[in-house]
Parts: C-alpha cells; structure tokens; sequence
C-alpha cells in the first residue's frame, strides 16, 4: 500500500486520516470506478460517526482513568450512618439530605457498576422449547467491485438446494473467510434464490457492485486449513475455458498457452484444479482441467484425429534409409559454402527421402512411432534449476526437417569454439579406410557388437544402409559431456523423449522454416543433397523439397511441440545463429523450469 504523507502525525486523528485517503490514493488507482467506489465508502455518514466514536474512546483511553473507589454507593451508606451519631450541625443535615436523595443513589449506583466493569449486556435465558433441528441462518456482507467473487453454486441432486460448489483459492470470498463449501444460499441482496437457477443467481452477483448481502445456512462439514500450493506444472497444450463445453463456470476458468508455468493451488476436485500462471500477482486461482480428466478428453479424440492419419504418414514419410556417410558436407542452409569438414561431424543420421522400392532399410529407434502416440500431453511437474559450475553442461538437441539449415547452424556454433561445444562420433560397421582414423571420423566396430549393443539399447538412433549400420550411441554423448563441453547432438524428434532423462537434462531446439514464400527467396541459390539417387549429389532445391520441409516441420511441431524448449525461425541464417548463440549462453548461467524429476537421482 503507498506510503501516506499526511494524516500520520500523532495530533491527526482517524477522522481527518481516512477523509484524505482517497485523495492520497487517487494517482494509484486505475480506473474512475474504483476511484468513486472509495470516495462513496469513505463518505458515508455511518462510518464517520463510528470513526468519531472511536476518537472520543481513544482520547479518554489515552488518559486512562481510573476509579479511586469501586464501592462509592457502600461508602456513602457508612458515612451517612456515622454522620447521625454526631452532633446535628447544619453542614451535617446538609449532607444528609443530599445523602439521602435518589438521583444521588442512583448516580452512585452507576459509579459502582462501571468501576466494576460489570456493564456487559445481561442475554435472556434459552428457551425450553427450542427446535434442536432448525436450520442456523448467517448474514454475510462482501464488498465487491470489478473482482469477481470467486466461488461457483450448483443446485443439490437430492435436495434441490443452491449450494456452494468451490471457493477459488485466493478469490474474495476465499480472503473473506466467511463462505465456505456446502453452504446452502438462500438469499442475495433480499432476493430469495430457492426458485431461481444457479445461472440465473450468477447474473444476479454479476450485476451487483459494492456491498453484497448473503443469506446462508452454513454447512456442518468442517473445513482443512488451506495450504498455499507449492506444486507447479508446465502446460503442455493451450487452453481457453470459453471453449470448453465441459467445465463448470466459465468465468472461473484459467486459460493458459502451451508452454506456461502454472502454480496448483487446489487438487481437491478430481476433475477440475485450482491454480493460477506463476508469479502473477492476483491472489485469484482459476479452474483448469485436472490431468486425468484431460488425459481422458485426449485419448477419446486422438484415435480418430491423430493416430491412423500418422500411422500411414508415416509408412510414406519414413521408410527411409540414413543418408550416405561419405557426404562430408551439407548444403541445406542458403550462404552456405563453409568449405571447411571437421573431424567427426557428421549428421546424426537424419532421414533423406529415398524411393522405397530401392531401400528397403527401415529407420529404427528403441521405441516405436506408435508407442509415441500413446503418449498424452497434459501436464508436466516443474521445478527450478540452474547449472552449477561444477555441474556437467546440459545436452543440447536440435530438431528439425531436412533442408531447414539446422547442420548449418551446428557448424557455425561449433567453429564459434571448438573448446566450448562438441558432437558426438557416430558408430558404424562398414571398413575403415586408409584416410580414417578410428574415433576420430567414426567408431568403427562388428556387425555382431552393433547388433548386442541395439538388444541393449545403447543406440539413440540407428540404422542400416548398404548392409552396414550407422548409429549414435549414449556413450558417445557421454564422452562429450565427460570433456566439460556443450554436446550438440541432432536426431529426431520421436527420439527425445528418451533423452529427457536426469543425466543430460537435454534442452530442446526446434529450427523452424520460414514461410514458402521466404523459402523460394532465400534457398533459391543454395543446394540440398539430393535424395534421388543413391550418389548423394548437391542439388539446387525445388519447389517439392520446400512444400515437404513445411509439411515436415508443422508434423514435428504439432506432435512433438510440447517437448521443445526453443523454437528459432531459420528465416536468415545470421539472425537464427545471433539467437542461438543467445540461448546457449543463458542456458548456462540462468535459472530454467525442468521437470521435477530432473533434480532427483
């Protein structure tokens, strides 16, 4: 609340102090309404009396007086007994006299029982008669402005009475304190709601501004104190409660964008959560669909929607082979032209288009594509965590269709600082010639190992071309990140999920193509490596290798979006590289939401 600068002092009383408030409070209100609102509050007539009573009571309190005697009508009894044994002067019958008179007794009296502090008012005796089954009634009074009140009514199955639903952590009703779940509502503002229904009472609470009267008959069912939730989660899909047929106030609703930060304030409902976007400042939670009910919502769509659609893309997108391994440099990216091959760096074995019928080889990974669809994205727990400088680094994956300009970007990082970053050497089983060296350009071992070590699942992709096998292994990942440098590793995108694991807490890349149009103008005099012959020739791009890299790109997205941490758009290629450099950076000295998991061994 700001600081007020005048009506502070010791000589300035309550009055004055709350007749200047609105004025002193004016620059820090947003709207003309709420402006009015205080001025109407701190203008009534019934608060200034109040406060005016409080003043004479806090002045008198301040000189804190106190009785010489608590007896004084005893002690004038004595007196007036000891008086009549005396000599009969003149003062004496005086005193007598007025001793004597009633009004004096009574003010006596008075004296005596306020010294006593014995004023508090005398309640009558419980009737005999009472009804023990008769319903208590509550009067509450809830100021509210533009806020709405948050809690959501229903009407009882059994009963037939309105009744309070949930109260939104955080909500005006929630800081109030003073309605709780279960209580039944019977009046708002005068208005008996018995008849009414539930949608017809929230138009009621809409429309009211100001003071709100409820009448209720409280619930017996005792409430847990409520715990500030501490369990936050990254939404893995969007969310616009106006959208949702199925929840049970919309206004209550929390809509959120995949990718956003949640704090859970309330599980209590299994079907409906609490919460609200991390680090905002409303106190007010939101209704969002639980896991399990989302879970289910998306296992009833995506049979239809996604998984036989993908089925058969995927027979015609990927029954690829692994590019050929003598093709030392790429041509995706436009201004390509590096003309310079380090040792070792070889693409990870990413899929070139290829006539079927002429390769029979089927790319492979340790788990299927249609294990992947199984897979419902809803929710993931988070927590905060930064790299420690005696931490290895975190392995970095970039994702992205053939032709985008990913290879591109990993050599530039990668002649950026040869120290700094690292790639992994792939393994093969084809003969080492004269020019190679073993580890160096590749892992050169038996076909009989290659095939133990998939059994033992050692690979994180891998595959056959002219009968010898190419694959990536964990161990080579391993031994970049052993060297204390960043590894760069690129796969594809059904392969994440199985890095996301506490040892390489990977952090995804999503290089993204531009629009079509974009494509034709900056790819127009860059080359691809062709994937129409087994020569692995560099070739201009055509307009079909710009319509598959999009259709390839917004596949890998909508199915595989809710595992990318970054999505860098190659539009220009020295912009893209400007941002990825960006990311690396901050990845390494900044505090990033992984999963929960991730912080335990």
């Amino acid at each position: 609340m700001p600081a007020l600068s005048a009506g502070s002092g010791s000589d300035t009383g309550l009055y004055e102090l709350l007749a200047a408030l609105p004025a002193q409070l004016q620059p820090h209100v947003d709207s003309q309404e709420d402006l009015t609102f205080l001025w109407d509050m701190f203008g009534e007539k019934s608060l200034h009396s109040l406060v005016k009573i409080h003043e004479k009571l806090h002045y008198y309190e301040k000189q804190n007086p106190m009785p010489i005697l608590h007896g004084a009508a005893a002690l004038a009894d004595d007196l007036a007994e000891e008086l009549q044994s005396k000599p009969l002067s003149s003062e004496i019958r005086e005193l007598l006299k007025l001793l004597a008179k009633p009004n004096l007794k009574a003010l006596l009296s008075v004296h005596d029982t306020v010294a006593q502090k014995n004023y508090d008012p005398v309640l009558p005796p419980m009737p005999d008669d009472i009804d023990e089954e008769e319903d208590s009634v509550k009067i509450i009074r809830l100021v509210k402005n533009r806020e709405p009140l948050g809690a959501t009514i229903k009407r009882d199955e059994h009963t037939g009475a309105i009744v309070v639903a949930r109260i939104m952590r955080g909500g005006a009703a929630d800081r109030s304190g003073l309605i709780h779940v279960g209580d039944e509502l019977r009046e708002v503002n005068g208005i008996p709601v018995d008849d009414k229904k539930p949608e017809e009472i929230i138009h009621i609470l809409a429309q009211s501004q100001g003071a709100i009267t409820f009448k209720i008959i409280p619930s017996v069912k005792e409430e847990m104190p409520v715990k500030e939730g501490k369990m936050f989660i990254r939404a893995l899909f969007d969310y616009d409660p106006n959208e949702d047929k199925a929840i049970p106030c919309k206004e209550a609703g929390l809509a959120f964008r995949k990718g956003d930060i949640l704090q859970i304030m309330s599980q209590d409902d299994a079907t409906w959560w609490q919460a609200k976007h991390e680090g905002d400042a409303n106190p007010r939670a939101g209704l969002i669909p639980s896991k399990h009910f989302q879970e289910r919502r998306f296992a009833l769509r995506r049979p239809e929607v996604q998984v036989q659609p993908l089925k058969i893309s995927n027979r015609k997108s990927y029954e690829e082979a692994v590019e050929c391994e003598e093709i030392e440099e790429d041509a995706e990216c436009a201004g390509h032209n590096s003309g310079s091959y380090l040792a070792g760096f070889r693409r990870s074995f990413r899929l070139s288009r290829k006539d079927k019928k002429t390769n029979k080889s089927m790319y492979e990974c340790k788990k299927s594509d249609q294990y992947d669809t199984a897979d419902i994205p809803t929710y993931e727990e988070v927590a905060k965590y930064r790299r420690q400088p005696n931490e290895k680094y975190r392995l970095v994956v970039l994702v992205g269709p053939v032709g985008v300009g990913l290879n591109e970007l990993k050599r530039k990082l990668l002649i950026s600082d040869t120290q700094h970053y690292g790639v992994t050497v792939p393994h093969t089983t084809r003969p080492r010639r004269s020019q190679e060296s073993d580890g160096v350009e590749y892992i050169f071992i038996s076909k009989h190992l290659f095939e133990t070590d998939v059994q033992n699942n050692k690979f994180i992709e891998y595959g056959e071309y002219k009968n010898n096998y190419y694959g990536t292994s964990l161990d080579s990942v391993r031994s970049v990140l052993a060297k204390n440098k960043v590894c760069l590793l690129d796969v594809q995108p059904h392969t994440v999920k199985h890095l996301r694991t506490y040892e390489f807490k990977p952090f995804v890349i999503f290089i993204k193509p531009p629009s079509l149009d974009r494509l034709r103008e900056t790819r127009k005099n860059a080359k691809i490596i062709s994937s129409k012959d087994d020569k692995g020739t560099a070739k201009p791009f055509t307009e079909e290798d710009f319509h598959e890299m999009i259709k390839s790109a917004h596949m890998m997205e909508s199915q595989y979006g809710h595992l990318f941490d970054k999505v860098i758009v190659n539009d220009d290629l020295a912009t893209a590289y400007s941002e990825l450099k960006t990311t690396f950076d901050r990845l390494e000295t900044e505090t990033f939401w992984v999963p929960v998991s991730w912080l335990h061994s």
